[in-house]
């Protein structure tokens, strides 16, 4: 699964890497980014792509208690075209989400590990993901989203059974085109990252607490 990730780069090279040309939501360094928060979202509008604010934690637009989005922070990729819940954005609501690394937590003996993941040379990547817009009782639009994951990779397996779906610059470009509508075809795009292109190494355990939320959080643990 993914939990927890970070967006510490400048909201310019972010709007600058993924080809977003609205910006509707000023970036803040962000070390410890958890569920129900507004999250960055890139988006393929009728004006151009846009970098907008989504709370995590996908609600179907059908749902009848907003609630069950803390159950939807992630979308299983094999399963995307079959669940009621995932279905339909699969097809018409797609998004990019930025990031520049995520935590896992490892299990050693009766510890849990926090671990770091990052691209090697450093770079913001960006996670495959679903977003819906659900009207409250008084009318008012609530926009959340969702994360995609895979099977991990082998960096990945040492450390979780899952991983999320990060997309090259090619496939982002093909799950951003609203035309592509063809579930197969979009879920080929998602496939775990090249493990030599990653690294991961063990963090503090202060980012056990998702109210802490500062640069400590990606510094390696001491041995």
């Amino acid at each position: 699964m993914c939990g927890r990730f970070t967006l510490h780069h400048a909201g310019e090279e972010i709007a600058e890497r993924f080809g977003v040309q609205q910006v509707l939501f000023p970036l803040e360094p962000r070390y410890n980014i958890a569920p129900s928060q507004p999250v960055a979202v890139v988006l393929e509008q009728d004006e151009g792509r846009c970098l907008d604010a989504y709370k995590w934690g996908l609600i179907p637009f059908w749902a009848k208690d907003p609630k069950i989005g803390a159950r939807m922070i992630n979308a299983r990729a094999e399963t995307l075209a079959e669940k009621p819940s995932f279905r339909a954005a699969l097809t018409r609501r797609r998004c990019l989400i930025p990031a520049d690394g995520f935590y896992e937590w490892k299990k050693e003996g009766d510890a849990r590990c926090p671990f770091h993941i990052r691209l090697r040379d450093g770079k913001p990547f960006a996670f495959a993901g679903l977003y819906e817009e659900w009207q409250a009782p008084d009318g008012s639009p609530l926009r959340t989203c969702a994360i995609i994951t895979v099977e991990p990779n082998p960096l990945m397996s040492e450390i979780h059974n899952r991983m999320p779906a990060i997309l090259d610059a090619d496939a982002r470009e093909a799950w951003l085109d609203p035309t592509l509508k063809d579930a197969p075809r979009l879920q080929k795009l998602l496939t775990p990252y090249p493990e030599q292109e990653m690294e991961a190494y063990p963090v503090s355990k202060r980012v056990n607490a998702p109210t802490f939320d500062g640069p400590e959080c990606i510094r390696p643990a001491r041995e």
